[in-house]
This record gives structure tokens, sequence and C-alpha cells, in this order.
């Protein structure tokens, strides 16, 4: 048995609370050992996983920037060179970003896009938001923007919309996805929350049976098979009913989402929204669904961004988004062999405006955190 006297004596280090700091961060150097050299087995990792990585960036270099061509109208020099050729993203920008309108008319493309990116980044941002200002913005630049792609008016010819294509439909497409599809997924969502037998039967049903069909079925239906149960002489758009058809589909999701968020709201806000008297509405509006969409916004912008993807089904109904309009240029026999580049440049601009949305979001939390919002 040891005494008190004999045990080995150990340092103890007292921490002050002036010497705590919460939010210290380790130098560059011990950050290294404890993240990527913390064990010889994590070092040998850490090794390999960088020579590949400055091996690919090497390539990258290389090949994307070093050996590119960058603008040409020739062909052949693209040929003779060992990089990239993104001369071809110069040669074929239009029909690529524009599809089948017409060249001449395509100043009314780039005019409409700007109308419409200023408008949406307007609408996001807080201290714009006030229905007064927003309705109105709003009006003015929907029929900015398809006075633009119809014309017809001010001297413009008409374009029907079986021409429109590129950049400018992927937008149309998307945001109308968003647009319709977000009201009728909160519908569907306090529907099938309802204690109303029939609204809850009716929300299931619908919500269940696009779920279980395929995006294409349902742009088939909307093609082929609705214009069959209208009335001789009558006919809807069919950019139109490809819209609210992708819009449908996105719905039945999200609805099932924000399904979710509806769930995770405890009992007692119905109970004290009940000992305020508040009607169901008032209480739905005003307590329950804010804080359903606050908790579901990551999987809400989740299904956001795959709808922007999801506009490319566009192509087995004939209409040319921005990916089939670069798939149809890509025929010409003498920029073909340069697909890479330009799918890489629709697949940036996929990213970019994917990623946008990802930071948005991120800065939404930001505020609802900062009870901003």
């Amino acid at each position: 048995m040891t005494s008190s006297a004999d045990a080995p004596k150990v340092d103890t280090v007292i921490h002050t609370a002036d010497e705590f700091d919460p939010n210290a961060t380790l130098p560059f150097g011990q950050w290294m050992k404890k993240n990527l050299f913390n064990s010889i087995p994590q070092g040998i990792l850490t090794v390999f996983v960088a020579a590949c990585l400055a091996r690919f960036a090497w390539f990258v270099l290389n090949w994307g920037v070093l050996d590119a061509v960058f603008y040409t109208d020739d062909p052949d020099v693209c040929r003779a060179a060992a990089g990239a050729c993104w001369a071809v993203i110069v040669e074929k920008h239009r029909p690529m970003l524009f599809g089948l309108y017409p060249y001449d008319e395509q100043w009314r493309l780039v005019i409409m896009m700007a109308i419409y990116l200023v408008t949406v980044v307007v609408s996001l941002m807080p201290r714009f938001w006030n229905l007064k200002f927003l309705v109105p913005l709003w009006i003015f630049s929907v029929v900015s923007i398809f006075t633009l792609l119809f014309g017809g008016v001010f001297g413009m010819p008409f374009v029907p919309s079986t021409d429109w294509g590129g950049l400018p439909l992927t937008m149309i497409l998307f945001s109308g996805t968003v647009l319709i599809g977000m009201p009728v997924a909160v519908l569907l969502a306090l529907g099938r929350r309802s204690p109303l037998p029939v609204a809850k039967g009716v929300s299931v049903v619908f919500i269940e049976a696009l779920r279980g069909v395929p995006l294409i079925t349902i742009l088939f239906v909307a093609v082929n098979v609705f214009p069959l149960f209208l009335p001789a002489g009558v006919e809807v758009n069919k950019l139109l009913r490809i819209t609210v058809g992708i819009a449908v589909f996105f719905a039945c999701y999200q609805a099932e989402v924000i399904r979710g968020g509806l769930q995770a709201i405890p009992t007692g806000q119905y109970e004290a929204a009940d000992s305020l008297n508040l009607t169901y509405w008032q209480t739905t509006r005003r307590i329950i669904l804010p804080q359903a969409l606050r908790i579901s916004l990551p999987a809400i912008t989740n299904h956001i961004i795959a709808a922007m993807k999801n506009t490319s089904f566009v192509i087995i109904i004939g209409l040319f988004d921005i990916l089939t309009a670069t798939t149809a240029v890509m025929q010409d026999p003498l920029w073909r062999r340069y697909y890479v580049e330009a799918y890489l440049f629709v697949a940036a601009i996929y990213l970019f405006f994917g990623y946008a949305l990802s930071l948005y979001a991120r800065q939404v939390e930001k505020w609802i955190n900062q009870g901003r919002i």
C-alpha cells in the first residue's frame, strides 16, 4: 500500500475564466497535425490524396488554360491544340443560350432575362418583402417578359412558344414550377393533416398517385392525353400544360416535406392557439405554418434545386431548354468533338444557379436564427 507521499505528482493546470476563450482557433501547424497527420495511416492517406489532387489540378491547368484555345472561328486551330477548345462556346453560345428563337430577335431575350433576374433578386431581399411593392413589381415583370417573348406589338415580330428555348425557357419552367408548385404543396400538406376526411382523402390520393409515376409520364399526359379531354376548338398552350405538370409533380414531393415540418410542431402550440380562440386559418397562418416552413427549409431548398434540373426533361416533348439546345448544337460536324467544353459550360450555369440558391437558403437560416424574419 502506497502512501499519499509516495504517489507520483501530477501537474494540475487550472484555467481561469480570463484564460478560456471558446472562440480560440488552433495555429495552422497544430490544426494540420490534429486533423491531417494525427496518425501514420492518416498521414499516408493525406499525402496520397494531396498528390492525386495536385496531379488533377495540374491536368486541369494544362488542359483548360495553358494549352487551351479561347477564341477562333476555325475548328482546325482547335484540332491542332493540345488543350480545351473554349472557342466552341464563343462560336455557338447564341443557339446554346437561346435555342430556336429567331436570331435577329434574340436581343429581346437578353432584356427579358435582365428583367427576370432583377425581379427575383429584389424579391428575395427582406427589405422589399411588402405586398404593396412586390405585387406591382411581379405584374410589371410578367407582362414585360411575355410581351418580349411573344412580341406581336410595338413592331416586334410574333414568336410562338414552340420556338422558345435555351436559358430563358429553363428560367420560365423553373419559375413556373416553384411559383405554382409551392402554394399547391402547402395546401396538399395541410389537407393531408386535416381532420376533415374528404380533404385528407383527396390529398392522400393525389400525392400518392402522382408520386408513384415518373415525371416523364406526367409530361406525356400533359402533352398528348390532356388535350383529348378538352372540348372541340379549345386549346391550352403546350408550354403552360408542361409547366403545370412539372409544378404538380414538384408539389407532391414538397407537400411531404412540409408535412414533416407540420408534424414536428408540438401539440402545445395548437393548445395555446385554442386558448386564444384563434380560428383554424389564424392558427395555421400565424403560428403553425411559419414554424413548419422554418423546420423544413433545408429539405425545401433541396427540392427547389432539384426542380431546376428537372426542367431538362422537356427534351422528350420537343422543347429545347439549354441542355437540349446544346445537344442539338453539338451535332455540327465541325465542332462536334468539343462537346465536353460545351457541356462544362452548361454545367457551370446549372452550378451557378444551384449554388446561389443554396447560399441564399443558408442566409435565410441565419436571418431566422437572428430573429430578423
